[in-house]
């Protein structure tokens, strides 16, 4: 009893010496934790202040916090004397062996890296990307997710969206609706331009700039065909377009004009016997 008692008397001066160590590394980690909070809900609110998409301030804001956290952990266990080169070593070493068993999963979060940083398309947009059609819910680092017109919930890789063409129908304010009329032959082809002219100018979301166009573009095998280029907002594009073709149908009816379809022909010769 007594020789543990002396070589607890001996050895008191390491045990202050770590416990102060222990100490200092839980401090660490607690001040640390403190300020990866504080920094990451500063850049957070300079960065929704700046008005940018939500996906990028998550993104930028946690991936902060995450790297602060991580050399908060590596100063404390260098504080309570761990050999952190060693650490760090063991980490490289670990990290690329995962990495070479998770290489889609890797290859996924660069493609979720740059597109965030490039932002082709942000959450709320319409976009056609990797095949799906809909409108961006969410970008997150592996994937990004879209809602269908039909309401689909679809995840779709991000890999997949990189390697391919990307189509933004909502970045810019407005689009261009294009449609393709054809009339016989037989019709008056300076009435048929002014009646599809007043449809046009009937509809109170067509945009009076950029012009709406209206002409002739092909003779075609059995019709005249027009084409019909109205500009409205992206957000009207839809509506318009399927109000359009209700009415231009209704005016060309009513005034006389007949929508050509494919036709054959067939003459039957009766062969002597």
């Amino acid at each position: 009893m007594g020789k543990s008692f002396d070589w607890v008397n001996n050895n008191q001066s390491l045990f202050i010496e770590y416990g102060l160590n222990i100490i200092a590394a839980i401090l660490t980690i607690v001040i640390g934790l403190i300020v990866a909070r504080m920094i990451s809900g500063a850049i957070n609110k300079v960065l929704i202040k700046r008005k940018l998409d939500i996906t990028v301030v998550d993104f930028v804001s946690h991936l902060a916090k995450y790297v602060i956290v991580a050399f908060v952990l590596i100063a404390a266990l260098s504080r309570i004397g761990v050999q952190t080169t060693s650490f760090i070593a063991i980490i490289g070493a670990a990290g690329l062996a995962i990495g070479l068993a998770l290489q889609g999963s890797l290859s996924n979060f660069a493609s979720g890296v740059l597109i965030i940083i490039l932002r082709p398309f942000k959450a709320g947009e319409y976009i056609d990307a990797a095949g799906v059609s809909g409108s961006v819910e969410s970008v997150q680092i592996f994937a990004t997710t879209l809602i269908t017109p039909d309401n689909k919930f679809v995840v779709v890789p991000n890999s997949a969206i990189l390697s391919g063409s990307i189509i933004n129908y909502s970045r810019k304010a407005t689009r261009r609706i294009d449609i393709t009329i054809g009339v016989s032959y037989k019709a008056d082809l300076a009435k048929t331009k002014a009646i599809l002219e007043a449809v046009l100018k009937d509809n109170e979301l067509i945009l009076k700039s950029p012009q709406a166009l209206v002409a002739v573009s092909e003779l075609a095998a059995s019709s005249v065909n027009f084409v019909v280029r109205p500009w409205v907002k992206s957000s009207d594009y839809w509506g318009v377009h399927f109000a359009l073709m209700e009415a231009i149908k209704n005016a060309l009816d009513e005034a006389g004009i007949g929508i050509p379809y494919p036709q054959m022909d067939v003459h039957m010769n009766k062969l002597d016997e």
